[in-house]
């Protein structure tokens, strides 16, 4: 900078306020410069500082049982938008009676140079404590085993200077992969995500009595369904958190042994939450975005399989909404042998232009091992009029919508076609029992077993059956429905819409093609009741004479929608459509009144099916907190 000053007295001895500026604009842009710098001197060279390192994380997983979620619990932890060299792995298992432990020492032998730091603690035996009544049963040895080996994590992320530790249960699926660093930005010395499930129950409390056990409180739902959203205060958080180890408080925390003044219930999670109460540690939990999900806790009688089933219902609940849950890239995909669960058919209806459904139920299916036979749906916005009248349809004299009084729709022509060829097909194959569903379904938990246990019942009752749904929308909501004596879960149906899943006979298929519904056609959720006498426009009923299927439903459903009127992600191929024979008038114009696809309003306490026998799933589904 001397040199060049200089030059320019020499060149332009009469430009001082030029060379002023000259002087100041390169000043300026040296200041600018992103790359080195020159100084006033040479050896004054200097770059900008580089950024901090990521704070060092030690995740602490004890898993036991948990050969059923790990491929998929791991690759959410191998997903993580996270450095891998600033974290440490401490792992520990025991007491197992399923090949967890190899699954866990064959993903930490493909894995432990990718992460800082693995210490691996395995304990092969014994496979079960003393006393226990199952795997699923907590005794006291249990709880204090839980508590001293997340008190040896906790103590080995101190000896090794960590800044944080995470604590995750094996079966919790961290789905938002940057949840670990927007945890990490809340600045909280204990803070947990709030994760989802299939009901109310969530990992964390708004309210805690005065002996330590849950309290019900207002502010739980609007925080639950993030109708309030933020970081909030609670009195606990559990199943999966961050502990800020860079907090000078966070020296007092401590899973065992209890604090000298704890009287509560001998619980880990409750002993730890005093803990944090008498460092006067704040717990918090975050519900800003979704984070993850997890299963609904079971009770002490269920068993191995009802917990694996439990984690699949999760997995496939993520799948309704989000990206598929992906398993881990250093685990064998868990062999799966699909069925038809003793029915002669599984029909899948899909129009071949939603394969986004097509994929995601045939991965729902697959996860359940059950197998199926994809049926391609008729495009009905793809027929022109003269294409319906060479099929000899047509439509029900007097049919109108009961919501917005408009004709029959292409989209509810298509949906009816489709199922009508599927009732083809059980006749033409001689098929006894059938089951046909739709791709824009969710499936409630234990549904295989559930279903299989109906369809066994059904047969060894020896029911006179035509047709039984799984999944429908109940209309007749003024009073009960009745019970079928000596069948679990069974109720005969009355007035209901839509067909998301049904069972059907071989003699009910020929009732329905006996009925030559193509010359008389209103939507399939229509005719069905009719069909089974229970529909209450007395006009439509009296131009079918044999109105006799023999009608059941499950109770309670095995299936529901995946989205309802009005909710993000909702289309309806059916109700956004055109008028059958006008295609300029589009059925899409008022989604107020579209009444028909809502969720099924809340059935008062006189009118809900009470009666019904119910099986032991029926208690474990409906756990909540």
């Amino acid at each position: 900078m001397t040199v060049l000053k200089a030059t320019f007295r020499r060149v332009c001895p009469s430009s001082a306020m030029f060379i002023r500026v000259i002087w100041f604009v390169w000043t300026l842009l040296s200041f600018l410069n992103t790359g080195a710098v020159l100084g006033y001197f040479h050896e004054e060279r200097w770059s900008p500082e580089s950024p901090l390192l990521a704070p060092r994380v030690v995740i602490a997983l004890i898993c036991r049982n948990s050969e059923h979620s790990l491929p998929y619990f791991l690759g959410t932890i191998e997903r993580l938008n996270y450095p891998k060299d600033r974290i440490a792995l401490w792992v520990a298992t025991d007491h197992n009676a399923d090949n967890t432990t190899y699954l866990l020492r064959d993903w930490l032998i493909n894995v432990q140079k990718m992460y800082h730091y693995v210490e691996w603690r395995p304990l092969e035996k014994p496979r079960a404590y003393p006393d226990e009544g199952g795997p699923k049963n907590w005794p006291n040895v249990r709880y204090a085993h839980v508590m001293k080996l997340r008190q040896a994590a906790l103590d080995s992320a101190r000896e090794m200077w960590a800044d944080y530790l995470m604590v995750a249960d094996c079966d919790n699926l961290l789905t938002n992969r940057d949840v670990l660093w927007k945890m990490v930005k809340e600045n909280k010395t204990i803070i947990a995500p709030m994760l989802e499930s299939r009901a109310a129950y969530s990992n964390f409390w708004c309210g805690m009595t005065s002996q330590g056990y849950y309290k019900r409180t207002p502010a739980y739902i609007p925080m639950r369904k993030q109708v309030r959203k933020g970081c909030f205060a609670v009195p606990m958080v559990h199943s999966t958190f961050l502990i800020d180890l860079r907090k000078e408080a966070s020296r007092l925390l401590a899973f065992h042994p209890p604090h000298p003044d704890y009287s509560w219930a001998f619980d880990d999670i409750i002993v730890f939450a005093f803990s944090a109460r008498m460092a006067d540690v704040q717990m918090f939990v975050c519900n800003k975005e979704n984070y993850g999900y997890f299963p609904v806790p079971l009770r002490s009688h269920n068993t191995l399989q009802d917990e694996a089933d439990s984690f699949i219902h999760s997995v496939l609940e993520v799948n309704v909404r989000n990206p598929p849950v992906e398993s881990s890239r250093y685990l064998p995909a868990p062999i799966k042998k699909p069925d038809k669960m003793g029915f002669d058919e599984v029909f899948m209806i899909n129009l071949q232009r939603r394969t986004d459904r097509r994929e995601r139920m045939l991965r729902a299916l697959y996860e359940q091992e059950i197998d199926c036979k994809v049926v391609a749906a008729v495009d009905g916005k793809a027929m022109n009029v003269s294409e319906i009248h060479d099929l000899g349809i047509h439509m029900l004299p007097g049919y109108s919508d009961p919501y917005h009084g408009r004709p029959l729709t292409k989209g509810e022509l298509g949906c009816f076609l489709s199922h009508y060829n599927i009732w083809k097909e059980i006749v033409e194959r001689g098929l006894k029992a059938s089951l046909v569903i739709e791709d824009d379904l969710r499936f409630e938990v234990f549904f295989k077993r559930r279903l299989k246990n109906l369809l066994s019942e059904v047969q060894s009752e020896d029911l006179d059956w035509d047709l039984i749904y799984i999944g429908r929308k109940r209309m007749q909501v003024d009073r009960p429905e009745k019970a079928v004596p000596n069948i679990h879960n069974l109720v005969e149906a009355d007035y209901s819409y839509w067909t998301l899943g049904y069972m059907m006979s071989l003699q009910g298929a020929k009732k329905l093609l006996k009925a030559e519904p193509l010359t008389k056609m209103l939507p399939v959720d229509e005719f069905l009741p009719i069909m089974f006498n229970k529909h209450p426009v007395s006009d439509y009923m009296e131009q079918f004479e044999n109105r006799d299927l023999k009608a059941f439903s499950a109770e309670p459903l095995l299936v529901y929608p995946t989205h309802y009127t009005g909710e993000p992600g909702y289309v309806s191929d059916t109700e956004t459509s055109t008028v059958w024979d006008n295609e300029t008038v589009r059925t899409d114009w008022d989604r107020k009144r579209s009444r028909k696809t809502h969720e099924q309003a809340e059935i008062s306490t006189e009118a809900q099916n009470s009666d019904v026998l119910q099986s032991p799933l029926d208690s474990t589904a409906r756990d909540e907190l």
